[in-house]
């Protein structure tokens, strides 16, 4: 693989997909973040449906949340500054790495650059959220990521609703996963050309009844 960077038709294309998710993402949580704010001390708004009508059974609720720790709030806990490290810097560092991975490399499939390219736009959703929407108060770290889509997940993996998420989480789960599913299938065909071509040479190389004889 060249370390050298490249920026052609087929790396570019798929970057459209990344500027889409961070503008959707981020102009969903503007006008979450807007139109029902949390303050200091709130965890939770519930915006749809009202209050009256919020029930564990509902399919699909939307629930404004901010989370300063990662997915399923893991590190919620952690000191202030831990979790700027390990929540911001770490993953800007691990983008950047995917970028030139993703400039450099000629291994990526047309669809694998898609995926890559729905990763990187939901890493950077959260990212900015991360940076731009987190600020102290009273000492304490308030604001973080803007979750706000909240479905019923029916007891699956133990959970009765599945932890809420947004736009740039949905982008990086379904991306990570068409990613996971083309890498298995490129590598089963892999193997499975590779058997062929093996099988061939061992035909050829064994004797006709014509040289037996």
């Amino acid at each position: 693989m060249s370390l050298k960077c490249k920026f052609d038709k087929e790396r570019g294309l798929p970057l459209i997909l990344t500027g889409f998710v961070i503008l959707l993402d981020q102009i969903t949580k503007a006008f979450i973040a807007a139109r029902w704010p949390i303050y200091p001390g709130d965890h939770i708004r519930r915006i749809w449906p009202e209050a009256g009508y919020f029930h564990p059974e509902n399919l699909l609720q939307i629930i404004h949340v901010r989370n300063t720790a990662i997915a399923f709030s893991i590190g919620q806990g952690l000191p202030p500054e831990v979790k700027r490290i390990l929540f911001v810097i770490l993953p800007i560092i691990v983008l950047i790495v995917l970028v030139w991975y993703y400039l450099s490399s000629d291994e990526f499939t047309k669809l694998q650059r898609w995926a890559i390219a729905g990763i990187l736009g939901g890493g950077i959703g959260n990212i900015a959220d991360r940076i731009f929407r987190t600020y102290k108060y009273d000492g304490e770290l308030h604001g973080g990521v803007v979750d706000f889509i909240s479905v019923r997940f029916f007891g699956l993996f133990g959970f009765e609703r599945w932890p809420t998420f947004n736009v740039a989480d949905s982008s990086v789960v379904v991306s990570c996963l068409l990613l996971l599913v083309t890498i298995f299938v490129s590598s089963k065909k892999s193997v499975t050309s590779d058997c062929s071509i093996e099988q061939s040479a061992k035909q050829s190389k064994e004797p006709t009844d014509e040289q037996e004889t």
